[in-house]
């Protein structure tokens, strides 16, 4: 298992934007495949876990998004006080 991880960071330190774009096209491509074949008396159920598995991934990668932002816009307005 943590030979896949160290795979994992590989990957992520050799990729770029474009190679998280097709990957996640390739997982959403997947989940419709997979949310076609759910039977309609499972679908509110499959629905209510895949929105809570939205959700409790989004929430983090916002929260990083909003501290690089931050973060940036610290180091921005500093640099443009110095001038």
């Amino acid at each position: 298992m943590k030979n896949l991880f160290e795979l994992g960071n590989q990957y992520a330190k050799e990729s770029d934007w474009k190679d998280f774009a097709l990957l996640k096209f390739c997982l959403c491509a997947v989940g419709i495949m997979i949310g076609t074949q759910v039977t309609p008396k499972y679908k509110k159920i499959v629905v209510c876990a895949s929105a809570g598995v939205f959700i409790a991934a989004y929430i983090p990668l916002m929260m990083k998004v909003c501290k690089i932002m931050m973060r940036d816009n610290i180091e921005i307005n500093s640099a443009s006080a110095e001038l």
